[in-house]
């Protein structure tokens, strides 16, 4: 039955975020029709990474996710705002996301850091105007998703949807 709860709130909070992003907020910040459906993207797989059975999980799976973001956004607006897209620069924004991330101890968040520092990237490629710009509105939909997942999570606890608020790291049965 949690599996069924889990799937179904999953599924709403998702809803939940995208809307968020491609309704509310590009009514403040909207560059473009394709920009709002990547934004909503974006903050529905932030919602899908933070969104687990036990709380604790839940804020473990934000901080990673809001991590990675935080150091992919710094390598790429940097890079962005002095030099247009080109393969090799991704690459070697991926290579130094995958060091810094090692080197603060967060081995685990390297993953997440490359994945996201080539998105960035290469939407910045298919859209070249203003292309800083990309760094700046992926951290917006990543808290937005992040916020939705973990308060979703907050609520499952609550209502006692897989593991209690206070069990930390134990798995639903």
């Amino acid at each position: 039955m949690d599996a069924i709860l889990h799937g179904l709130m999953v599924s709403v909070l998702c809803v939940a975020s995208y809307w968020l992003i491609t309704q509310m907020l590009t009514h403040v910040v909207s560059l473009s029709r394709d920009d709002d459906l990547l934004g909503g993207m974006w903050a529905v797989i932030a919602t899908i990474f933070v969104y687990r059975f036990c709380y604790k999980e839940s804020v473990r799976g934000a901080l990673s996710r809001i991590s990675a973001t935080i150091l992919s956004f710094v390598l790429c607006f940097i890079y962005l705002l002095l030099f247009p897209f080109e393969p090799w620069g991704m690459a070697a924004l991926i290579g130094i996301g995958a060091i810094v991330m090692s080197l603060l101890g967060r081995p685990g968040d390297v993953i997440t850091t490359g994945i996201t520092t080539a998105v960035v990237m290469v939407v910045a490629a298919i859209s070249p105007d203003h292309a800083w710009r990309q760094p700046v509105l992926r951290v917006i939909d990543t808290v937005f998703g992040v916020t939705v997942g973990v308060f979703g999570t907050w609520i499952g606890s609550t209502l006692s949807i897989g593991c209690s608020v206070t069990m930390g790291g134990a798995s639903p049965e």
